[in-house]
């Protein structure tokens, strides 16, 4: 993976490489199809003694009364192909996934820089330069699901910030509106289905306290990695049709069922200048590697969208954007 391959926005190249999806054509829920393997990934067997290692680790750690991270079952990528529709050519997403757990996910993400018995690390084997498609599932044992939300009432977007009790590489870090990693216990049905809509309605209610009731405009947008922690993610917009702001905080005061992964949000205006000023504002380190992403494929859509599905939306968003960075540099 190189330089010229990561999403750069506001003149900031970013840790995320977009796989698919630039805010114009959204993949329908009918059009993402998840194929699910019910087999568990496999370690080389050196990479498989840093497993056992964690394993280890944290099971002293429970012994002992420690802090210590819970093993929850998750899935690993296997892999993700892309397709265009004969006609109307609308992308079709076919996502394959196979059982893994969060350890599997610790193995690979906190050893990328270390040596392989060959002298390789993992990072120089699979990710530097590379195809991401060209790794293996072990590789892969994180999917989230990222939502930028915007208010259809008062027209906000709104970014939350992640507090530092949540465990991994970005505690305390600005990140997108709502987000779930996908996980066996929520989100596999009973028949062995899985479906990304729906993780992110539950991402909407569990962090934001959006109720199946509430009118919520969802589109998938695409798909990026994180190339710095190795963690595929999905990009979706939701515009809440009925809510404020005022709406949305008056409803945390009572109570969100995963309120404690944020410790602060922020509404911006969902206008293009606005969102892009925020992003700039706030320093590079302060951001999860593929938020910034989000946010800008969403103001992308936002502008196709107004111009009754014209992608000259995008073009806009893009002479914007480099007004933003005129202004800064001029001023700076």
């Amino acid at each position: 993976m190189t330089l010229r391959d990561r999403f750069t926005v506001v003149g900031r190249p970013t840790d995320c490489h977009v796989f698919e999806g630039d805010g114009t054509r959204p993949i329908s829920e009918e059009n993402m199809r998840v194929r699910y393997v019910p087999e568990r990934v496999r370690f080389p067997e050196d990479v498989g003694r840093w497993r056992r290692e964690i394993e280890e680790e944290q099971a002293r750690k429970e012994a002992a009364g420690e802090p210590h991270l819970w093993n929850n079952p998750r899935f690993a990528v296997e892999r993700l192909a892309i397709a265009r529709t004969d006609i109307a050519e609308d992308p079709v997403a076919t996502l394959t996934l196979r059982d893994a757990d969060y350890y599997d996910f610790l193995t690979t993400s906190v050893n990328l820089e270390r040596a392989r018995e060959d002298g390789q690390t993992l990072r120089e084997q699979y990710i530097d330069g590379r195809d991401p498609l060209g790794a293996p599932a072990f590789m892969f044992c994180s999917f989230g699901v990222n939502v930028a939300v915007e208010t259809g009432r008062d027209h906000k977007m709104l970014f939350s910030h992640r507090s530092s009790r949540v465990a991994g590489p970005n505690s305390s870090k600005w990140n997108s509106s709502a987000n779930e990693g996908l996980a066996r216990d929520h989100d596999l049905s009973a028949d062995g289905r899985v479906n990304l809509h729906a993780v992110a309605r539950r991402a909407l209610r569990e962090e934001l306290a959006v109720q199946g009731s509430d009118a919520v405009d969802l589109e998938l947008l695409g798909f990026g990695l994180d190339v710095r922690n190795n963690q595929w993610a999905a990009f979706f917009r939701a515009v809440l049709t009925d809510l404020t702001e005022e709406d949305l905080r008056a409803r945390w005061s009572r109570g969100v069922e995963d309120k404690w992964e944020h410790d602060g949000h922020a509404f911006v205006p969902a206008d293009p200048a606005s969102v892009l000023r925020f992003l700039l504002d706030e320093p590079a380190e302060r951001w999860t590697p593929c938020a910034p992403a989000l946010f800008y494929l969403a103001l992308v859509r936002a502008a196709v969208r107004a111009r009754d599905g014209s992608p000259e939306g995008r073009f806009e968003v893009e002479a914007i954007e480099r007004r933003v960075v005129r202004e800064r540099e001029d001023g700076a």
